[in-house]
């Protein structure tokens, strides 16, 4: 049987190499990594089964239960897909939970049908270890610098505009306000870790010594940053992008209504009155903090701008709503945010102004 495996975790992110993980399904659900695909050696009930007996009776009787529940027809399909994934890209890796039997034994029959593999050595629990790690050390190899500035002043545009940036709230599926959840879910906690650590490698590796981030809390919806990791972020300095009024409830508008429907409409599983559902949801969460006068306020626009569009199919009476958000919700938030940091800020500026200060001051 070939034994061939790898431990060069840093050479499977650069190059993007595709992962086949043999876990079960439910092991893969709750976190895996980029570029993997989910070809169980063990379904979940069958994992259940091999996991019984090897408490009752020891690993023997539990491979020899594995060997008897993965045979015959089970068996070569499940090679067949294994086989099949190899051949579209030969560089593929194999990997288990901790690099083992199950792994091994996938390697085995693969290796049976005269095609070769690698194994990942240490398996999930050791790549999922040095991407942690990664995260843990890697203020040891930048220098951060945050991009701040009002709601639809367009800071995710600008930050995908820049080779050195990390986006937070993209690697998150989320749009970092209580009006940023899409109809796709987020990752899971790890899945978040994972690919945040995937981007940091990439990013340093390629040589870029200092990395640009949008401004963000502890949170990213219900993920969280990873302490040590968001605690540097925080005593970063702050590029501030400006942009006048009338262009965010433009750009917001965009976003929260024109875009936010039509993701909706065009989806399976969700439909207008969801999205309605939602924003009043949205509306709901911010009621505390904006006091319920205002909260009044904003509901009995957002009903008016509703009734607009299904009498007369114009979405302009939202920009009303929109526009009550930023100036009387988001912009008195940031601001008080803003000026107990105000000693970190660097430059403010226009979106050219700050591409162009990023560009000569930063990434000279």
């Amino acid at each position: 049987m070939s034994d061939n495996i790898t431990s060069d975790f840093k050479h499977i992110v650069l190059n993007d190499i595709p992962l086949i993980d043999v876990r079960a399904p439910i092991e893969y659900q709750n976190g895996a990594f980029l570029n993997s695909i989910n070809l169980p050696i063990l379904n979940d009930d069958e994992r259940k089964q091999v996991g019984i007996t090897y408490k009752q009776k020891g690993n023997e009787e539990a491979v020899r239960l594995g060997h008897k529940l993965v045979s015959g027809e089970i068996k070569k399909k499940r090679v067949e897909a294994w086989i099949k994934t190899i051949k579209q890209n030969p560089q593929t890796i194999l990997y288990c939970f901790r690099g083992g039997q199950r792994s091994q034994i996938a390697q085995s029959f693969i290796n049976q049908d005269g095609v070769d593999i690698t194994r990942l050595q240490g398996g999930y629990k050791a790549f999922r270890g040095f991407l942690l790690d990664y995260i843990e050390n890697s203020p040891n190899l930048f220098t951060p610098f945050i991009l701040g500035g009002r709601s639809g002043s367009g800071k995710t545009i600008l930050l995908n505009k820049l080779n050195n940036s990390i986006d937070l709230e993209g690697l998150a599926n989320h749009k970092g306000s209580s009006f940023g959840r899409g109809i796709t879910p987020q990752p899971t906690q790890i899945n978040f870790e994972n690919n945040l650590a995937y981007d940091l490698i990439k990013k340093v590796e390629a040589g870029y010594k200092n990395l640009i981030f949008e401004d963000e809390g502890k949170f990213v919806g219900s993920l969280y940053i990873p302490k040590s990791f968001a605690q540097y972020l925080s005593s970063a300095p702050l590029i501030i992008l400006q942009e006048d009024t009338d262009k965010r409830i433009q750009a917001t508008f965009d976003e929260y209504i024109v875009q936010s429907q039509m993701l909706y409409q065009r989806s399976d599983n969700h439909t207008f009155d969801n999205w309605v559902s939602d924003m009043q949801k949205a509306v709901s969460r911010i009621r505390k903090r904006i006091g319920g006068q205002k909260f009044k306020e904003l509901n009995d626009i957002f009903d008016n701008a509703l009734k607009q569009q299904q009498s007369t199919n114009s979405l302009e009476g939202y920009k009303d709503f929109v526009e009550f958000l930023l100036l009387q919700y988001y912009d008195p938030m940031y601001d008080y945010q803003i000026t107990k940091r105000s000693n970190k800020i660097l430059f403010k500026g226009t979106y050219d102004e700050v591409i162009k200060y990023i560009n000569s001051s930063i990434n000279k």
